[in-house]
């Protein structure tokens, strides 16, 4: 999951070169549910998801609807590097979700520690590199980050119960009906380059399609809460594609930074120990 959702960053910096935000999130929407919908179809009783279609609704607002968007338009004036370094603040929201709705789910001082000293490394990482001009792409990937971290908990609290599959194509083709009246409007003069519709494809398929079944399978496994970790090592993979392919600065700050999310992520993502 930590290569899976590290490369879009990547891809959606080179998928803007042909296509406007909603032009792409349309693309990966559709693309997900192309390859989804006709699999569940076959193999899951929709008749209790379609019993849930409100708290399905919300869960592709959250996850995919808004998020997506604001991301593919935030990178229209940050690197890919920064937005994947801003994203990496996913699971202290997560936590501070968790103590909130009251979860149950323990946050011992290691996971607490952890967590700190991740948010600390995205400091570094991102310190010096803020300027006026992207204020409000960082409010962008903030937000985000904020969706990204409620998520799961709507996934584990209101749709644990039901199968994967069928939840990840409905929200798929929900948001890719939703979006495609912008999207005709919006659609390029002509065909993109190869590269963008290569990186387009890799998005829907790879990042969309198959990370989503191996993240519900995440989350029913080690909970809400320590699944959002992932999104501490993602900036790591973000920054080391962003440097390699894009040719985006390097810094001593990238390196410290890269070592403290590290270290945040191994306590973060410990288990507490359970009482007797």
């Amino acid at each position: 999951m930590c290569v899976i959702w590290g490369i879009p960053y990547l891809l959606i910096k080179v998928s803007l070169e042909g296509l406007g935000p909603i032009d792409l999130v349309f693309v990966r929407f559709a693309l997900g549910a192309i390859l989804l919908v006709p699999i569940a179809l076959t193999r899951v009783a929709f008749r209790p998801i379609l019993r849930r279609w409100g708290w399905i609704s919300a869960y592709t607002v959250v996850e995919m609807g808004v998020p997506w968007v604001l991301l593919s338009d935030a990178e229209l004036r940050i690197s890919s590097s920064l937005s994947g370094l801003l994203v990496s603040t996913v699971p202290l929201i997560g936590v501070v979700i968790g103590v909130l709705t009251r979860s149950g789910e323990r946050h011992g001082w290691r996971r607490i520690l952890g967590l700190c000293v991740g948010l600390v490394g995205v400091g570094v990482l991102v310190g010096f590199n803020v300027s006026s001009s992207t204020f409000g792409s960082i409010a962008e990937v903030l937000v985000v980050a904020i969706c990204y971290a409620t998520g799961p908990y709507i996934i584990n609290r209101k749709l644990s119960d039901l199968p994967a599959l069928g939840v990840i194509a409905s929200s798929l083709l929900l948001a890719s009906l939703a979006y495609a009246p912008a999207a005709i409007v919006q659609l390029p003069p002509r065909w993109p380059s190869g590269q963008v519709i290569a990186a387009v494809v890799t998005l829907g398929v790879v990042c969309t399609a198959l990370a989503f079944l191996l993240f519900f399978a995440l989350i029913r496994e080690i909970g809400p809460v320590r699944s959002t970790v992932i999104t501490y090592v993602n900036p790591a993979v973000a920054v080391t594609l962003g440097v390699l392919l894009l040719h985006e600065p390097l810094t001593a700050g990238i390196a410290v930074g890269f070592a403290l999310i590290l270290c945040g992520s191994v306590l973060a993502a410990r288990a507490a120990p359970s009482r007797t």
